[in-house]
């Protein structure tokens, strides 16, 4: 099913070197630090960038989460065009794009600008992901392996969520945010050169037909929901959000129907019949909307509420890399064996859990480190441990011969929820904001719109010092309460999803057998 250039490199173990099998690893470990580096590090920047391109929350809002939108919409069409033209080409045109684009990004002049860098970053981030998954699976075919290597991968996806802040912060001491964006290419341009000499070429000897109007619908769908979704910290009953959510649903809908009687849809329906890979993906969903605005949020508390340097902030969620290291590949082979995969997913759940409502309890404009350090690192070993988990099952779980289609619908999942995360639970975050701040009435009605739109434009509002620093006390205050609702959302949501892989994964074995999907009609 699976042809490649040289060889079938999913045919035996024994056909795979050992320098295309690690170096295959160690170009994923490479990709994992991209889109994790880009969430802690774009937190850490954003005080900068607003300040010096003077943009608003909103653009702010747009900014982080765009990339992220646009990755979701359009990993399951990348997936489909790795099968067709080959995963190793994909990954590499996709990589040397992502650091042409950072280029741009980082001599942005305008929040617009930088808002269209980011978009771009998210079309040549899909073209990565769905392929490095594909491509592990394709040389490390021995279930203990694969385990291993997928521990590997989450842990430098979490080490890269750790170090990131300590690195993005040592940077914003010394550099512009503008650096931020610069260190991609390096890292780019390293994956390019190792890649071209190791990765093998996986591909689809009989892929799907690409659905035009099928990804016009999806991304259509999913960006009209955000637009909806951010406009409406403004109001609901503008009538833009309207038109927005509306399309937005009536794109969602008409793709999921035609998804359904399509020959050869984007979204193959019989990948859901395996309870093993719509449990796996529904957890990845459910955590990443409940955690991906975490690190923001913690970033903004650390700079503007605990007035930290953006240094002493980085040091702060170093436990975080520790973590992961040990919950990716220490912790995870073994728990798999001892636990089996409901019980390892749900513990790792269940010590993030414990980690958030830490926060919640914990997080205040005057909180001793100890706390959230411990916090930190129970939401490093808790994260690493459930998605490392979850993505070996998806791994064993899906068929040999779509598995870009297969690992698009994951990874849009994973990614889904994380931009749903940081537009809801940052649209709750704000909304709180501007419902509790308070501002004194000797401020003027433009100073105090600025005060009353966010944090950081609170705090850059130029005033009397006294008046000042009754108007930051109070916007700290409010951001403050915010957070706390916030978090003790995510918590809440984090234990619902524990129950419900506890239940949904029981009896999926701990090994688990090679699937068989026969192929549609016209395949």
């Amino acid at each position: 099913m699976i042809s490649s250039d040289a060889h079938d490199p999913t045919a035996s173990a024994k056909t795979v070197t050992a320098v295309r099998k690690w170096g295959t690893l160690t170009v994923a470990c490479l990709l994992a630090v991209i889109p994790n580096w880009d969430l802690t590090a774009l937190g850490m920047a954003l005080p900068g960038i607003g300040a010096d391109l003077d943009a608003s929350g909103t653009q702010l809002l747009w900014i982080a989460d765009i990339s992220t939108f646009v990755l979701a919409g359009l990993l399951i069409t990348m997936g489909g065009i790795g099968n067709r033209i080959g995963h190793r080409r994909l990954l590499l045109l996709g990589t040397a794009g992502y650091g042409a684009v950072s280029i741009l990004a980082a001599v942005a002049p305008t929040p617009e600008t930088l808002i269209a860098a980011r978009v771009l970053l998210g079309v040549t981030t899909a073209t990565m992901l769905p392929t490095t998954l594909s491509l592990l699976r394709s040389v490390f075919t021995d279930a203990r392996q694969r385990t291993m290597a997928l521990g590997v991968f989450g842990s430098a996806g979490g080490l890269a969520v750790g170090l990131g802040p300590l690195v993005s912060g040592t940077i914003l001491d010394v550099f512009s945010w503008r650096a931020i964006f610069l260190v991609n290419v390096p890292i780019t341009v390293t994956i390019v050169a190792i890649g071209l000499s190791v990765l093998p070429e996986v591909r689809d000897t009989h892929p799907a037909r690409l659905d035009p109007i099928g990804v016009t619908l999806s991304v259509a769908g999913v960006l009209g929901l955000v637009y909806a979704l951010k406009e409406a910290t403004n109001g609901l009953g503008q009538a833009r959000v309207i038109v927005a959510a509306a399309l937005g649903c009536v794109g969602i809908t008409l793709f999921l129907r035609r998804q359904t009687r399509a020959v050869a849809p984007l979204i193959d329906p019989r990948l859901f019949r395996s309870r093993a890979f719509t449990s796996s993906i529904t957890v990845n969903f459910v955590m990443m909307l409940a955690l991906a605005a975490q690190s923001m949020i913690l970033a903004q508390y650390f700079q503007m509420v605990l007035d930290w340097s953006p240094l002493r902030a980085g040091l702060a969620t170093m436990p975080a890399a520790f973590g992961a290291m040990i919950g990716g590949a220490v912790l995870t082979p073994p728990l798999i064996a001892r636990l089996g995969r409901a019980g390892t997913v749900a513990l790792g759940l269940g010590i993030t859990a414990v980690s958030s409502a830490l926060l919640a309890l914990a997080g205040g404009v005057d909180t001793e480190y100890p706390v959230l350090a411990a916090s930190i690192l129970l939401s490093g070993i808790g994260m690493c441990l459930a998605f490392t988990t979850t993505a070996d099952t998806v791994l064993a779980a899906v068929p040999r011969h779509r598995p870009g289609s297969a690992f698009g619908i994951s990874e849009t999942a994973t990614q889904l929820g994380a931009a749903l995360g940081i537009a809801v639970l940052g649209t709750i975050l704000t909304g709180i904001y501007r419902s509790t701040v308070v501002v004194p009435e000797s401020i003027s009605a433009d100073e105090a719109n600025g005060i009353r739109d966010s944090l950081g434009t609170a705090l850059r509002t130029e005033l009397p010092d006294d008046l000042y620093r009754q108007v930051a006390a109070g916007a700290q205050a409010a951001f403050v309460d915010g957070m706390q609702v916030t978090l003790s959302i995510g918590t809440a949501l984090i234990i619902g999803v524990a129950a419900f892989a506890l239940v949904s994964l029981r009896g999926v074995p701990k090994v688990i057998p090679k699937p068989s999907v026969a192929r549609a009609p016209g395949e």
